[in-house]
């Protein structure tokens, strides 16, 4: 088969390698599409997100969906032909993280593009049955591909707690936030503000169910928030942007009493947070990582048309471009929403 092998640091060649043996339990995918996130661009910039480091040469993208090929002798809920879309993190399934449901701290989880594990800019790839989710028709390989971030958006709203007609701000409008935008609104939640720096990422923000769109660093920005929230702030703040300006910003648009759910990633280890107004507000703070038992609720979403994934694909590159289609998405922060290579 055909990958896009990171072999350094902007380097990224097209070989050739053997196509995955599968097990009894196991799948083999014809992959269509995969998402360009953020961590791959890290990745292949500097050869590494967060704490994890690349050490050896590496598939990456982690977002994907695809057709099957062959299938287990012990795989009894999907057949070839089938349209999937793919989780990328496989747990243990043992250890007392999954035994309690949180198998997103598994630590022992083979996760896509995470090193040492590849990932899925290849032609194929197998996955346990368990982790490969049968696709109605409805639904294309690209917007599958994204069932991936939306899962997160949709897990830092469960996390959140959001009851209906609560007022959100997700404070960043990139994938992520914007995925956060139409869980938000599906749980029901009244007001939703966005604020990002990116004039084209807040105009999906409106396109996807923000109610008002704010530009990062508006000196009036506090009180745009409080005069749509009755002088309060916001029920619930999300913050997706990852910047640390962006997250100290954010607490100040949370009412007393309100949430902030912690969903980006910053480039920063450690960041300052004034102590004393997190208790005389008593708000509390959430972290999300990944998601848990997320697809299934995603896929019926998409199959009945209550959330838009294939808008936001906005750039398309093949396989054999896939060095191309990450610089793309990190030189083109202000054009780019979803940058996707198909097979």
């Amino acid at each position: 088969m055909k990958a896009a092998v990171l072999n350094k640091p902007g380097e990224i060649k097209i070989k050739e390698l053997p196509e995955p043996e599968i097990k009894e339990n196991e799948v083999l995918i014809r992959v269509k599409a995969v998402g360009v996130c953020g961590s791959d661009v890290h990745y292949y910039q500097t050869g590494g997100a967060g704490e994890y480091r690349v050490t050896s040469p590496i598939i990456l993208g982690h977002e994907a969906a695809g057709e099957v090929m062959k299938v287990g002798q012990k795989v009894k809920k999907i057949k070839k032909g089938d349209k999937v879309a793919i989780e990328p993190g496989v747990p243990c399934l043992k250890c007392d993280f999954c035994r309690t449901g949180h198998y997103n701290l598994c630590p022992d989880v083979v996760f896509m593009a995470t090193p040492p594990h590849n990932g899925a800019f290849c032609e194929y790839v197998k996955v346990p049955e368990d982790f490969a989710y049968p696709l109605p028709d409805n639904i294309s390989y690209e917007a599958a591909a994204l069932i991936e971030p939306f899962a997160v958006g949709l897990y830092a709203v469960e996390r959140a707690k959001l009851s209906l007609g609560q007022a959100v701000l997700i404070n960043g409008c990139g994938p992520i936030g914007l995925m956060c935008i139409q869980a938000a609104k599906v749980a029901g939640a009244g007001k939703i503000l966005a604020v990002d720096i990116e004039e084209k990422r807040l105009s999906y923000a409106k396109k996807y169910g923000a109610t008002d769109i704010i530009k990062a660093g508006e000196s009036n920005a506090v009180e745009r928030i409080k005069n749509q929230t009755a002088n309060q702030g916001c029920d619930v703040v999300f913050e997706t942007s990852g910047a640390e300006q962006g997250i100290k910003s954010a607490l100040k648009f949370i009412r007393r009493g309100g949430k902030l759910i912690a969903v980006g990633v910053t480039s920063k280890t450690e960041i300052q947070f004034p102590y004393l107004y997190l208790i005389d507000n008593e708000i509390d703070i959430l972290s999300v990582f990944r998601y848990v038992n997320m697809y299934p609720r995603a896929i019926q979403l998409l199959e009945k048309g209550l959330v838009d994934l294939q808008s936001m694909v906005t750039h398309r590159f093949p396989l054999e471009k896939t060095q191309e289609a990450l610089d793309f998405a990190h030189d083109n922060k202000s054009e780019a929403i979803k940058v996707v290579v198909n097979l």
